[in-house]
């Protein structure tokens, strides 16, 4: 049984633990503000080109003028798994919920037959993917050192991934991030961005518009920046979805120190009165054997 100077220092470390976890909280509830107001305001953009592009390629469809990017390579044998999670831990399940996604699509790719190449970005989606896929990682990107996220951040990033394709390193891309909805809930989000899948491309190509200059050069210029908007856009989404998913892991850490501390002070009670009463009992037998 541990003594009573054990079950202070127990008690006494758990409420420095419980301020620390208090604190991280805070923190968590501060940047998430800021971290959800980025990642809402960048959502309209991304949507809104997202549909320009579905509809000037349902009326390139089957064209032979297609851009590479659009019509990809008639391939699908190389596939290219981008996957982005947090810099840090102490977030829940944020990180381990979309390196758990990739690695369903890589079993699956792999069962298939396909070859499977990852580029990660963040420090915990490659520590979790290196134990089991190390000779798949192709590059790494960290951000640990970028106190604001910029769209230069995922121009860079996008850079990387368009070169790779321009050397024919692979046919598909497939974005992993977690899509922010609130502070409980962060959905992991597989997306193809190379060649792009556009949602309702069907609907959004119903009107018909006369672009100028041509489509085909339009879709050149906006297609690189498009897979740049999309990894910009999963990075904020990420960012936010890191502070919410922190945050209520921290809110929960406390509680739980809370609740550790009320029972180890009950405990550490119970056996300084039954010391007490023992020693009492001792002295009261003395007593009377005098």
């Amino acid at each position: 049984m541990a003594s009573l100077k054990d079950m202070r220092v127990r008690i006494a470390a758990t409420k420095a633990t419980q301020k620390i976890t208090k604190a991280m909280q805070m923190v968590a509830a501060s940047k998430l503000r800021r971290a959800q107001a980025a990642a809402e305001a960048a959502r309209p953009y991304a949507e809104r080109m997202e549909r320009v592009l579905a509809n000037i390629a349902s009326g390139m469809a089957g064209s032979d003028g297609a851009p590479k990017l659009l019509a990809g390579t008639g391939n699908d044998r190389v596939h290219l798994l981008i996957v982005a999670t947090g810099e840090r831990g102490l977030a829940g399940a944020f990180n381990s919920s979309i390196v758990r996604l990739a690695r369903e699509h890589i079993n699956r790719l792999v069962a298939e037959g396909k070859e499977v190449k990852i580029l990660t970005v963040g420090k915990k989606g490659y520590e979790q993917l290196r134990r089991n896929y190390e000779k798949l990682i192709v590059d790494r990107v960290e951000l640990r050192n970028v106190r604001v996220l910029g769209y230069g951040n995922a121009a860079d990033i996008a850079d990387k991934v368009l070169a790779m394709f321009e050397r024919g390193e692979f046919d598909v891309a497939t974005l992993f991030y977690a899509q922010f909805k609130s502070v409980i809930s962060q959905v992991p989000t597989a997306q193809q961005i190379i060649p792009p899948k556009f949602e309702g491309g069907e609907a959004a190509g119903t009107a018909s518009y006369e672009y100028e200059p041509e489509e085909d050069e339009i879709l050149g210029e906006l297609l690189p920046r498009y897979v740049a908007t999309q990894i910009f856009r999963a990075l904020l989404e990420n960012n936010a979805s890191f502070y919410g998913s922190q945050m209520s892991a921290m809110d929960n850490a406390t509680r739980n120190a809370g609740d550790m501390i009320r029972k180890q002070t009950i405990t550490y009670n119970r056996t300084r009165q039954a010391m007490i009463t023992k020693e009492l009992i001792e002295i009261i037998s003395g007593a009377e054997a005098l």
